[in-house]
């Protein structure tokens, strides 16, 4: 369950589908790199960017297996991500498990991340047919975009403000571009028509904004048992998530308060709970509440649209409207 909705059937069939091939695509590293890549792949997320792909395919009328090198692809580049980010937040645990800089030393994180990387475009460019080439061209767009968002993340560190759309724009590059090309991959490989393409796209895009949006809400109010991170991580580390950024930008009492307390090089032990109370006094949660019903409903806006294609099947659309609902959780 995800906030309480159902675990689609989709994610295990695209897992019967896809680990199979992620598991051969590390076999192939050399014995330094492929124990700890295959450390790292031991407790697994979800698989929702791999579904999203298969699904894709299936959107366009192809047969699951024409979205697996790209459900592989996709998923390579999301963990070299996840690995990088760990060193970069310095967050010594993931999933309850020591991240892989943790166990392994920070020089082997980086390496481990960089094959992951390489693997990714090894899995699409492997038989260079030209829907591979194609994908692989979107896959360039799509990491450049996680980068930028990624540094523009960084770089907020050293800004007393942070206006919201900068944030969105960020989060639209490290979350959404990667979701973005995952709900459309599939159909690239597919050589689905280029507004099918594009409708699928501009689905998965406003799923990762609803997503991450949800996600700086779990990052400040969320219960350890189900983020794997302690309490309050994003406070303790000032992040200047979507509901920092909306509280800082209140006008408000709280919003001087917070500035204030973020401003402070060290909090004692209460610092993460007075942040988490000022927050939400100056409209944080709420804000990000908002702010996620909005991407989600323009997500299904998106599904609705590409319904009117007739080459569209109907009840793969349904399939990726409940997998919408699975990955933001609807909390909100």
């Amino acid at each position: 369950m995800s906030g309480g909705v159902p675990v689609p059937g989709i994610l295990k069939r695209a897992g019967e589908l896809v680990s199979p091939a992620i598991a051969a695509a590390l076999g192939g590293l050399g014995s330094e790199l492929r124990e700890p890549a295959e450390y790292h792949f031991q407790s697994p997320g979800k698989g929702t960017r791999p579904a999203l792909a298969i699904l894709s395919a299936e959107a366009a009328g192809a047969p699951s297996e024409t979205g697996v090198p790209g459900a592989v692809a996709i998923e390579l580049i999301h963990n070299f991500s996840l690995i990088h980010d760990d060193i970069i937040d310095n967050d010594a645990e993931r999933r309850h498990r020591p991240t892989v800089w943790a166990k392994f030393g920070i020089g082997v994180g980086v390496v481990a991340g960089d094959a992951l990387h390489n693997l990714a475009y090894e899995a699409l460019l492997r038989d260079p047919t030209p829907p591979r080439v194609k994908a692989a061209k979107h896959l360039t767009k799509a990491v450049s975009a996680m980068i930028a968002g990624q540094s523009m993340d960084m770089a907020f560190e050293e800004k007393s403000l942070v206006t919201l759309d900068e944030c969105l724009a960020m989060e639209q590059g490290k979350t959404g571009a990667l979701l973005s090309y995952a709900t459309s991959v599939g159909a690239i490989l597919a050589e689905a028509d280029d507004s099918v393409v594009g409708g699928l796209s501009e689905f998965g895009a406003q799923v990762g904004v609803a997503f991450q949006a949800v996600d700086d809400l779990l990052g400040i109010w969320g219960d350890p048992e189900r983020t794997g991170k302690p309490a309050g991580a994003d406070l303790r580390e000032r992040k200047k998530s979507v509901p920092v950024v909306i509280a800082l930008n209140s006008a408000t009492p709280a919003a001087d308060e917070l500035a204030e307390l973020y401003s402070h090089p060290e909090w004692d032990a209460g610092g993460v709970d007075a942040a988490r109370v000022l927050v939400e006094a100056g409209g944080g949660r709420e804000g990000t509440k908002l702010l996620a019903r909005t991407h989600y409903d323009l997500a299904v806006s998106a599904l609705d649209s590409l319904a009117a294609h007739p080459e569209v099947v109907d009840e793969v659309i349904e399939e990726l409207r409940l997998l919408a609902d699975f990955i933001v959780g609807r909390d909100f």
